[in-house]
């Protein structure tokens, strides 16, 4: 199980293919039937407004220690086989990754009840502050993450 937290630019496909190759060199490559994977970008558009940018906060050491929690949690839950979690901090623009959510289980449904279940306990309980920047040059601190559809 990997969780990582970081400020530079995220490539969810180059992590998911690198932690792949390291799943497969310590499980052998029989062990898992299904692979689930989740990778949310930023959006252009929220709440009715454009948005430019925005800057996602976080507290060093409580997050990851958080989002440890969570993963442990999902993974007893769903019997996983492995887990992968990547979340960007920091200076954001649309259409850039945010964050992702890989899961390795026996079967299918494990891998995608899983993969939803994480990302959904991510988004409503991991400790993010998010301020967006509006194209009209205003700011404002997201309240509430979307609802999960």
């Amino acid at each position: 199980m990997k969780i990582r937290v970081q400020s530079e630019p995220l490539s969810p496909w180059g992590l998911l293919a690198d932690y792949e190759a390291q799943l497969i060199s310590s499980h052998g490559s029989g062990k898992y039937g299904a692979s689930a994977v989740f990778v949310g970008s930023m959006r252009d558009l929220n709440e009715g407004d454009a948005v430019q940018g925005m800057y996602l906060e976080h507290y060093p050491g409580m997050t990851e220690k958080v989002l440890q929690g969570m993963a442990e949690a999902i993974s007893r839950e769903w019997n996983l086989i492995d887990l992968l979690l990547a979340h960007r901090v920091g200076d954001l623009h649309p259409g850039e990754p945010i964050v992702l959510v890989a899961v390795w289980s026996a079967h299918r449904k494990a891998a995608f009840e899983a993969c939803r279940a994480l990302m959904e306990t991510l988004k409503s309980q991991a400790p993010f502050w998010k301020r967006e920047h509006l194209t009209d040059g205003s700011q404002r601190w997201v309240e509430k993450n979307t609802a999960g559809y």
